[in-house]
Formats: structure tokens, C-alpha cells, sequence
């Protein structure tokens, strides 16, 4: 009956570690932690772009001085006692290059339409003795506006980047004839033109259209130095004439499409999660 009883125990010990070697050799899943997100990187915004803008302008005109030649001197030095400019319309082009997320670059050709003039000088008419008159002059100028902007783009907002700017350069600019009419006749004096100093001012912002257009609507102030308006006329003995300068506002609008490099409107990488493996043990 002993022996039994012990014969039985050991063949339940034998059974019970048999079972638990038999267990440890199949393979076991251990489950691990899950791996961190990697967060996708920023990617560096940069490359080449081209520009297409048209704009509506207002200019004002700052002043004129001539001279009235007279048989002996003093000879007379006078001034436009009015003198205002319609609005008009200009197209540009340019090509320009996005340094990273917050500045950039550009050189700009505007062509400026031509705006008319119309203004007055005060003088004396008639024979000696001669009565104070006014003339009534009329002219309009155009110009080709060169210049080389920076801009700070401040940050985008749901596709919408404000930006401000500002431009160096020189604008050749052109006064078509000038008509003067006063009690003593018509007269006229052929245009100035030539080269002058600009600079110009710009804020605004730019509105992504796909990940590679953009529209930019913005405000300019562009002033242009003064120079030669009209030259001398023999028939009137007055001239040459010197404007004081040009100040333009625009109101703009354009397209600008980015061919080389990342633009900011594209939209960014999806974060790379990797999916975890289990790993089996023996």
C-alpha cells in the first residue's frame, strides 16, 4: 500500500516538471512597450519663383520750377501754381527667389501707363505794360520702374501669408509734350526724360491657390526723384522745366508661381509612426 501511494506521488512530480520543460520550449509573444512617434521634420522652404502683377496707381505730383528768359537780366524763375496727375494702370514682371520660410528676394520691371497732367503757372501777358495771367498746361508722363525688393513674410495662417517689403532702384520716366495756353497764345514744350533715383514701399499678403501659386494682393508707395519735365521754347522764352519728383500709391495684384525648391504651400509630410513587431523568444 506504501509503495503504491509513493509510486504515485513521484509519477505526478515526473509529470508536472515534463509538462513545465515542454512549456518553456515553445516560442512565448512578449509584448513591448510601443515605440515613440517621430515627429515629422520641418522641411526648408526655399527656392526659385516668377511674378506677374497689375495695379491701379494715383500719382502726385510735387511741384515744378522753370525759367522766363527776358531780354536782359534777372531772367525770371517761376513755379507750376497747380499741378495734378490722374491715376492709370501698370503691369510688371519679375523673378525672385524664397530664401527660407521668412524672407525673400525679388527683381521687378513695371511699366507705368501713362498719367495725365494738369496744372497752371502765374505770369504776366500781353504788351508792355503787361496784366498778371494764368496759363492752363496740360501733359502725362509714363514710366518703366526697375527696382530690387526684400520682403519679410511674417508667418501663414490657414494658407494666408501678410507680408512687408521694401525696394531700391531707378525708374526712367518719360513727360509727353507739354501744351501751354494763356492769353498770349499756345505754346509748346517738348517732354523731358531720362533716368531717375526710386525707392518703394510694400506691405500686403499672399493667398496659396495650389502648392505652387500663389495670389498677391498688396498696397506700393513707390517715389521717384525729380528731373527734366520739359525743355526750352524759343517761341515762348520759357524753359527747361524740373519736376520735384513723382509719388505713386498702387493698389496690386498678381501671381506668383514657385518652379524650383519647397514651397510653404505644400503641405507637410505625415509623421512616421512605426508599427511594432512582436518578438517571440524560445
Amino acid at each position: 500500500m506504501f509503495n503504491r501511494a509513493r509510486m504515485a506521488l513521484l509519477a505526478g512530480l515526473f509529470a508536472g516538471l515534463a509538462g513545465h520543460a515542454v512549456a518553456a520550449d515553445l516560442p512565448q509573444p512578449v509584448e513591448e512597450a510601443p515605440p515613440p512617434v517621430v515627429e515629422a521634420q520641418p522641411v526648408d522652404v526655399g527656392g526659385w519663383y516668377i511674378r506677374g502683377d497689375i495695379d491701379y496707381h494715383w500719382s502726385r505730383f510735387g511741384g515744378a520750377d522753370y525759367t522766363t528768359y527776358s531780354a536782359t537780366p534777372p531772367q525770371i524763375e517761376g513755379s507750376f501754381a497747380s499741378g495734378k496727375l490722374k491715376g492709370a494702370f501698370s503691369a510688371g514682371a519679375g523673378v525672385g527667389y524664397q530664401v527660407n520660410q521668412y524672407f525673400r528676394t525679388d527683381a521687378t520691371l513695371d511699366w507705368m501707363g501713362k498719367s495725365n497732367f494738369e496744372g497752371s503757372t502765374n505770369g504776366f501777358c500781353g504788351p508792355a505794360p503787361q496784366v498778371a495771367c494764368t496759363s492752363s498746361d496740360t501733359s502725362s508722363y509714363s514710366a518703366l520702374l526697375l527696382l530690387a525688393n526684400a520682403y519679410v513674410d511674417i508667418g501663414t495662417w490657414h494658407g494666408v501669408t501678410p507680408y512687408v517689403g521694401a525696394g531700391i532702384g531707378g525708374a526712367w520716366l518719360k513727360w509727353d509734350t507739354l501744351h501751354n495756353r494763356d492769353d498770349d497764345g499756345s505754346f509748346e514744350h517738348s517732354g523731358g526724360k531720362g533716368w531717375r533715383f526710386a525707392y518703394a514701399l510694400m506691405a500686403g499678403a499672399s493667398y496659396c491657390l495650389t502648392d505652387r501659386v500663389k495670389l498677391d494682393v498688396g498696397y506700393r508707395y513707390s517715389h521717384i526723384n525729380g528731373g527734366k519735365m520739359f525743355n526750352y521754347a524759343s517761341d515762348s522764352n520759357v524753359g527747361p522745366g524740373y519736376d520735384r519728383g513723382i509719388s505713386v500709391n498702387e493698389v496690386r495684384g498678381g501671381l506668383r508661381y514657385q518652379f524650383g525648391g519647397q514651397s510653404d504651400c505644400a503641405p507637410p509630410p505625415e509623421p512616421y509612426e512605426p508599427q511594432p513587431e512582436p518578438i517571440y523568444t524560445k
